[in-house]
């Protein structure tokens, strides 16, 4: 496991250069979960990237299964980017540990098209309370370990508000994203309102 570890960290370095800070986090009856901040500039907005470092040390394993096999399984770190400077969204660091633990405490799989669920705000004053799970290999390649270990995917989160999260329920991931794209959301604003749903 610890060496996955590091190879992830080693991965996440060359795509994201240094984290310029990290924090750590233990739940009773799991592994240890760090969370390292990134920032970075994008088209002279300044953006912030959380990433999880800890979920791919083991497999998640079906919940359907009677076994939980100890090597093969899926394996993925989270990453989460917002604009810089608008909201106090270093406070996302346990929340984050929280969902990356998921797969470990409750039996969950995380894919994309998912969706987690907090049941509180993401950050002090967040209006989402929820993430769908987009798909990998944009922002950091996947990363592909010896077989039989399955490959270390890097999901992008996109904070969903509590009206988009119902309305994905209802009709799906992919209807939720075209309508993002279809009004232009900017998905990196920690401050924005829902998408129209009508």
């Amino acid at each position: 496991m610890e060496e996955i570890l590091a190879l992830v960290d080693a991965r996440l370095r060359t795509a994201l250069g240094e984290p310029d800070a990290r924090a750590a986090v233990t739940f009773l009856g799991t592994d240890r979960f760090e969370v390292l901040r990134f920032r970075d500039s994008e088209g002279g907005t300044d953006v912030v990237r959380y990433v999880t470092l800890g979920m791919s040390g083991q497999p998640m394993a079906d919940p359907s299964a009677l076994l939980a096999d100890p090597v093969g399984g899926p394996r993925a770190e989270l990453v989460l980017s917002v604009r810089a400077g608008l909201a106090d969204t270093d406070q996302v660091l346990r929340p984050l540990a929280v969902l990356a633990a998921s797969p470990q405490v409750e039996g969950v799989v995380v894919a994309p098209g998912g969706s987690l669920d907090l049941g509180e705000p993401l950050w002090p004053g967040a209006p989402f309370h929820s993430v769908l799970v987009g798909e990998p290999g944009g922002l950091v390649p996947d990363l592909d370990l010896d077989p039989p270990l399955e490959p270390v995917r890097f999901l992008p989160l996109l904070p969903m508000t509590p009206n988009e999260a119902a309305w994905k329920r209802v009709r799906g991931a992919r209807e939720l994203e075209e309508r993002w794209l279809a009004h232009g959301t900017d998905l990196r604003d920690p401050l924005r309102r829902s998408v129209a749903l009508d």
